[in-house]
């Protein structure tokens, strides 16, 4: 869709002859801006409540960077920028593209803050067993936050120590939504379960030895979990447990 058709759809509401709900649907299928190696999805906020995010792993840092002018160049939408599974060159690609970008270490991340307004209703707790877990943890905290939620931490709160994690028990009880992050046997999401009445979502960590598989024995062990408000993605995944805490959040 070009600007006159655009200004045509616009003037069609103006003149009545279309309803501005029937315009919103319209427009939630604009298309994408082809970019040859990536085509940007400029309207995903529009049909999902938040933007595209950039998976940095696998791109070159000048594709990452190519996307991310892509994304900057729509002002109009004060939309946040997130790029995940990013390093240090990737973050110099981008940085030279805009200089908002910041770069977190310890997940990954880069981030461009253009938009502060919280969307959310409630807390998202992110809640790690382990200093281990951390990374995914702050993968998990970052996406939610620029996702517009208020959020909230509780790092290294684990099962080998349970008086830590109950200790915080208004915490958990005061969230809408609870990421529960845990590596090793996966067990803390179980606890957490039971303790609360909200939506617990669960992420399995690659952090253990041997047996652990990789985090395949936290997933099967969450998988598991005999608290029925427990849910699972996928190993490592922090990203997507907070963009489905984000959308319950919303709700």
């Amino acid at each position: 869709m070009n600007s006159e058709e655009i200004l045509e759809l616009l003037k069609s509401v103006e003149g009545g002859k279309l309803t501005p709900e029937a315009a919103v649907e319209r427009l939630k299928h604009l298309p994408f801006e082809d970019l040859d190696f990536a085509k940007v999805d400029h309207h995903r906020a529009l049909r999902q409540g938040y933007a595209e995010v950039v998976f940095g792993k696998g791109k070159t840092p000048s594709q990452v960077a190519e996307i991310v002018r892509a994304m900057a160049r729509h002002r109009e939408s004060r939309q946040n920028i997130l790029v995940t599974r990013a390093d240090a060159k990737i973050f110099t690609a981008v940085r030279r593209v805009n200089r908002d970008a910041k770069l977190h270490p310890a997940s990954g991340v880069i981030t461009i803050e253009r938009n502060k307004r919280i969307t959310g209703k409630g807390t998202i707790l992110i809640v790690s067993a382990g200093t281990s877990d951390t990374p995914v943890a702050e993968e998990a905290l970052l996406t939610a936050q620029m996702m517009g939620n208020r959020v909230e931490h509780l790092y290294d709160v684990g099962v080998a120590g349970i008086h830590r994690l109950l200790e915080h028990r208004g915490m958990l009880i005061g969230a809408r939504v609870i990421i529960c992050i845990a590596g090793m046997e996966g067990a803390l999401p179980s606890v957490v379960g039971g303790l609360v009445g909200v939506p617990v979502i669960a992420v399995p960590t690659s952090t253990g030895y041997g047996a652990s598989f990789g985090g395949v024995a936290a997933l099967l062990g969450m998988l598991n979990s005999c608290a029925s408000n427990v849910t699972v993605v996928n190993i490592d995944n922090g990203f997507g447990a907070a963009c489905v805490a984000s959308c319950i959040n919303r709700m």
